[in-house]
């Protein structure tokens, strides 16, 4: 992904790796000519653009479509569906910083749930974003740190690395009142949250599970909800996932010799003993009695 200069008339652009999927990007045209800046970029990355002075024309679909980015403003570029180039016509006397950051990066900065929350929700996944706005005074403060860095180059990582962090903090941050959607890309995190507490509802309470219309109204999560997102986060339906962690709760219990086999039945929700033995049967091929004698 390396930065291409269309122009006879030197300029200053500078790409920094913050880290693995987290680039900042420096524009600077002091010249008397519009510099043209051209770099690859994928779907998988949001890209925020900066223009702290002058002005910047976006072209997408070879030249087709023009976005115009004057001085104070910002511009969040994202498309799911294709790759958006950066292809840039840069008035003189203009400057321009650019964050890329790839989407799994991006769910990181934001919440602890990362791992557990896919790209975008169902209903967003698809769409794109194309949003502009203005750059407030504390973000101009930081993109003019960036722009004029004059400290030892020893530490320049580390700077840039944490006033980026601290740029998207101030871009996303908006009164509690405001009628704003925070961030586009978080929609799933309180799903995901009620689905991990309908896993440790289940999980307190196997040997009487609620059913799957308690736990729906009990997390407060749809019905249809509930069961494609746990399937989608822990990979099984409910009551498979909690089938499967019984039967190696029992496993283990059977394995310690703290519990005959009627007691780990009873401790994982068997009211009868047979039930068990056929349930664990079912799971790891043999008895209980044949598993314990296997192990001793």
């Amino acid at each position: 992904m390396e930065i291409e200069l269309k122009n006879n008339a030197p300029g200053t652009l500078e790409e920094t790796k913050i880290e693995e999927g987290f680039f900042i990007l420096k524009f600077n045209n002091e010249n008397d000519d519009i510099q043209r800046v051209v770099r690859n970029i994928d779907s998988s990355y949001i890209q925020f653009h900066f223009c702290i002075k002058g002005a910047v024309k976006f072209n997408f679909n070879n030249g087709s479509y023009a976005l115009n980015l004057n001085e104070e403003n910002s511009l969040l570029l994202y498309n799911p569906q294709r790759d958006l180039p950066m292809n840039l016509e840069m008035e003189p006397d203009s400057w321009l910083i650019s964050i890329l950051v790839s989407i799994k990066k991006f769910h990181s900065l934001f919440s602890r749930e990362a791992d557990y929350i896919p790209f975008l929700s169902e209903e967003n996944k698809d769409k794109k974003y194309y949003t502009d706005g203005s750059i407030n005074p504390s973000m101009a403060v930081v993109l003019n740190q960036i722009m004029n860095f004059s400290l030892h180059p020893s530490i320049k990582l580390l700077y840039f690395k944490g006033k980026a962090y601290e740029l998207i903090s101030l871009y996303f941050n908006r009164p509690e009142d405001a009628d704003i959607e925070q961030c586009p890309f978080l929609v799933d995190e309180e799903n995901v949250l009620k689905i991990k507490k309908a896993k440790e509802i289940i999980i307190n309470r196997m040997s009487e599970p609620p059913t799957l219309q308690e736990l729906s109204n009990e997390i407060g999560l749809s019905l249809n909800k509930l069961k494609d997102g746990f399937k989608q986060i822990y990979g099984e339906p409910v009551y498979t996932f909690l089938f499967d962690y019984k039967m190696e709760v029992a496993r283990k219990l059977l394995a310690s010799g703290s519990m005959n086999v009627n007691e780990v039945g009873l401790k994982v929700g068997y009211s009868t003993a047979s039930h068990f033995i056929a349930a664990f049967r079912k799971k790891f091929g043999t008895t209980p009695k044949k598993y314990i004698s296997s192990i001793h």
